[in-house]
């Protein structure tokens, strides 16, 4: 028998009864949602609660999924959706924490270099946390998950055009803000 990876053949299988299929879909996006909803909301216990309320929407409704998007675009406007709501919810008050935001480390570097990685890596971090909701979401979603403006357009229902003005402004309050720090 061969092995089921591709999102179709998973959700078809889990709509068939097979749980391992939706554990197996579990497990390839989680960290995609888990770290774009902390970057996000700047906050690892949001992070965590949006990755599980996701997570149980997906159980939910992935029998409701049309393929009308591929399966990443849907999560990820389910996953921006439950984003914004916190956001609103915690009045942007939450700032992102320094020891997560490294997802790999290079270990021949020297620690020098590393520490230098980590303060820009905060101060980015910092500014993004300045930044309003809408050029926040572009942002991160277009440089940390490397979504095209369509894809993002998709999520979040605005136009590319729009996006780009929001990114192109998150950008340039972005590097002003680190000057300025």
């Amino acid at each position: 028998m061969h092995e089921v990876n591709n999102d179709y053949d998973l959700i078809k299988s889990f709509i068939e009864g097979n749980e391992s299929a939706f554990n197996r879909l579990a497990i390839k996006y989680q960290d995609k949602i888990y770290w774009h909803a902390r970057r996000m909301t700047g906050n690892h216990l949001d992070a965590d609660e949006i990755l599980q309320e996701v997570l149980i929407v997906l159980y939910n409704k992935l029998k409701l999924f049309e393929f009308k998007s591929s399966l990443y675009t849907w999560i990820y406007t389910i996953t921006n959706t439950r984003c914004l709501n916190i956001i609103k919810k915690n009045n942007l008050r939450k700032i992102l924490g320094l020891g997560e935001i490294i997802n790999v480390k290079d270990e021949s570097q020297n620690l020098e270099i590393d520490l230098e990685r980590k303060q820009k890596l905060e101060s980015i971090e910092k500014a993004l946390q300045k930044l309003p909701v809408k050029q926040r979401e572009v942002f991160v979603m277009r440089n940390y998950n490397e979504m095209s403006y369509e894809e993002i357009s998709q999520i979040t229902g605005k136009t590319v055009g729009a996006l780009k003005a929001n990114h192109f402004h998150a950008l340039n309050k972005i590097k002003e803000l680190i000057k300025n720090d």
